[in-house]
């Protein structure tokens, strides 16, 4: 029985590599596959003309592949539903870390995670029936579709991620600052805001860079509320695409081997940067919340 204890756990041991290997391989041969396909458009297309051009007519007697308004679109998007979501999430975060008990904030997680776990198109659909008539109602807008419904939508669905990182950043700040923070006379309200949010700042950092990543990438709800115009954004009621909708868009219809099909690909190189970028900075923000969580 001895004999096979270590045979056995170098077994389990390979296993759990192999497994290891295939997320790392995977990851690798995405990016290659991305990259192969869409860098040659680079050698028709000018990369500036491409970047900062909005001017995307890739069926055209004279094509044109320029994603710029796709880029703003995408920016302008996950810019404002972040300056809606910000704000309701830090303080639901607030709410269930130190104001609830414990009857409470499990009844807000479970809503919390029922939201986490609806299907981006049902959100699709209650932006299309829901927010849009009220959009429509409410302002000059034909449709009611646009920017601001495509942002609602968004800063919705990114909700869990930044109350559950702020949940957690603030349980983890040492109970030592509260108490010394209320020791000094301050109230409980300014120990909130002057002592455990600071202190808890690089993980709700963290969390919102999460909820950008997740704006960025969401392709199925925006589709069906944006408006799906590839127009320069003019406004919160303007219609709009961005680099994700463009991709499924045009897909379907992008003759295979063209060069309106490599420059779909290489939008997508273009959002898998944006992508890298942010869990970069996820990284970056967590390391540094660790750092500071081992130095208190």
């Amino acid at each position: 029985m001895k004999n096979d204890t270590p045979s056995h756990e170098r077994f389990i041991e390979l296993m759990l590599f192999l497994f290891a290997c295939v997320s790392i391989i995977s990851v690798i041969g995405i990016t290659f596959f991305i990259f192969e396909e869409g860098l040659p458009l680079f050698v028709h297309v000018n990369f500036f003309e491409f970047l900062l051009s909005s001017d995307w007519s890739p069926t055209a007697d004279n094509p044109s592949f320029g994603i710029l308004a796709f880029i703003i679109g995408s920016i302008f998007v996950t810019t404002i539903s972040l300056i809606i979501a910000v704000p309701i999430g830090i303080a639901t975060g607030v709410f269930m870390s130190e104001y609830a008990n414990p009857k409470w904030s499990s009844i807000v997680r479970k809503g919390i995670e029922l939201l986490a776990g609806i299907p981006s198109v049902i959100y699709g659909l209650f932006g299309f029936f829901f927010i849009a008539p009220i959009i429509r109602t409410l302002t000059s807008s034909d449709t009611g579709l646009g920017v601001l419904t495509a942002s609602i939508i968004l800063g919705i669905m990114v909700l869990p991620t930044i109350i559950n990182t702020t949940e957690v950043s603030l349980r983890a700040v040492p109970r030592e600052l509260k108490e010394g923070s209320l020791a000094l006379g301050a109230t409980y309200w300014q120990t909130i805001i002057r002592t455990l949010i600071p202190a808890a700042r690089s993980g709700i950092i963290a969390g919102i860079v999460l909820g950008i990543g997740r704006s960025i990438g969401e392709t199925m709800a925006v589709l069906m509320v944006a408006g799906n115009s590839p127009i320069m954004p003019k406004g919160l009621l303007s219609n709009t695409r961005t680099l994700t909708m463009n991709i499924v868009t045009d897909l379907k219809y992008a003759e295979v081997g063209s060069l309106h099909e490599t420059s779909l690909f290489t939008t997508g190189i273009v959002l898998f940067i944006f992508i890298l970028f942010i869990n970069l900075l996820v990284h970056y923000f967590m390391k540094k919340s660790l750092e500071r969580t081992q130095g208190k």
